[in-house]
């Protein structure tokens, strides 16, 4: 009889466990999907991305990103959980503080409807949906995108991006010789976002160049030590940083400062504190096209001493004022290969003999992820190099770059 009563207890157990099980939703039940039916009756089930341009970007379970019009979709049904977006409508400008309706979206009869979880004023009356035509819709941004550009706090160590590259040529025989390159290009622009104004960005770069040779010479050398040798060294330095302010979405004020040193031209440092103006003549997906000037103070000052082998004079300083014109065009090309042109003029005016001039042209081939081949060709042209000295300096460089973002 206890045995009996003991199996019936246990399969009460168990039929209100089972009960209990059914009434509560699993916690790892997945949302309800977006669903897009088409105007043909056509429909996908996924999750709404965006919106541009009359266009809806749909990422659907079975046929991946799809990018449809407005003027295509019937309807457009939120599920329970559906993500939050924001919609900006054509004409309005967006800045920081800038309203707009907030919430889930849905498509019907052509109008975009955005309904808000935030309860209404009055607690008898539920929050209606904003509604905007379709045809006034500019775009439907992701709500935490939306935050952080429009309505959060800017910091100057965040959202930096750039490059860092690095090479080696090692060579051991009779002459020895060894050449490393490192350098580094930081960029941050802000805000991060196409559909906002720019506002401004800050640029650093830094790229050194050393090389070291080494060839004995014809001297007989003494019975069991080796013969002297020849020393050749080179060091190329170079590093720039610019601050841009926009007033115009193409058109910006820039501060800008450089500094220069050239063992192959006998250049010591050169220096160059200035500001001016530049114009974005034209910027897309794919290339951009930048002309900027500035004018600027800019001092030089020489190597002396014995060099490479050489007794160099001591030269004077020359304190200039002058300017940079400065062009630069960067381009994506198939299988996502970047092509870098770069060209500065620094005429001076108090010493029509004092200018310089330098020209790189880079292209960088993804190979692995972040990580690309990258070869560049540089020139450097120093109209008053020091006595002795070349006035070109040409390197061409192949190393590997990693992409910070």
């Amino acid at each position: 009889m206890r045995r009996l009563t003991s199996l019936l207890a246990a399969a009460l157990l168990c039929l209100t466990a089972s009960i209990h099980a059914q009434e509560k939703p699993s916690a790892d039940a997945k949302p309800t999907p977006d669903v897009l039916i088409f105007t043909n009756g056509d429909q996908l089930t996924g999750a709404l991305v965006s919106a541009a341009g009359g266009n809806v970007v749909f990422k659907s379970d079975m046929a991946g990103q799809v990018t449809v019009g407005f003027d295509k979709i019937k309807e457009l049904r939120s599920g329970t959980k559906a993500a939050q977006f924001a919609l900006l409508q054509k004409g309005v400008k967006v800045t920081k503080g800038t309203p707009a309706p907030e919430g889930t979206v849905s498509v019907d009869g052509g109008n975009v409807l955005v309904a808000t979880d935030k309860p209404a004023a009055n607690a008898d009356s539920s929050s209606a949906p904003a509604t905007v035509a379709a045809k006034d819709v500019d775009l439907l941004v992701p709500k935490a995108e939306f935050d952080k550009q429009v309505r959060g706090q800017e910091k100057f160590f965040s959202d930096w991006n750039g490059t860092v590259t690095g090479g080696a040529t090692l060579a051991r025989s009779t002459t020895s010789s060894t050449t490393l390159t490192a350098g580094i290009a930081l960029v941050r622009a802000t805000p991060t976002v196409a559909w906002l104004p720019p506002k401004d960005k800050t640029t650093v770069d830094v790229i050194e160049t050393y090389g070291k040779n080494t060839s004995p010479t014809d001297i007989p050398a003494i019975p069991g030590t080796p013969n002297p040798e020849i020393v050749t060294l080179s060091s190329i330095f170079h590093a720039d940083a610019e601050r841009d302010e926009y007033f115009k979405p193409k058109f910006y004020a820039l501060a800008d400062t450089s500094f220069d040193h050239n063992y192959a031209q006998g250049l010591s440092l050169q220096q160059v504190y200035g500001g001016g103006f530049g114009w974005t003549v034209k910027k897309d997906a794919k290339q951009e096209l930048d002309l900027k000037m500035d004018l600027h103070y800019e001092t030089q000052r020489y190597l002396a001493g014995q060099i490479n082998g050489a007794v160099v004079t001591a030269q004077p300083s020359t304190h200039l004022i002058g300017s940079t014109v400065f062009e630069s065009y960067r381009r994506i090309l198939p299988r996502k290969m970047i092509f870098t042109e770069v060209f500065n003029a620094l005429p001076a005016f108090n010493d029509a003999n004092a200018y310089s001039a330098n020209g790189t042209i880079g292209l960088a081939i993804p190979v692995f992820k972040r990580l690309s081949a990258s070869i560049s060709t540089t020139d450097n042209f120093l109209n008053d190099p020091a006595l002795g000295f070349k006035k070109n300096s040409y390197q061409f460089i192949t190393g590997v770059t990693y992409s910070l973002r």
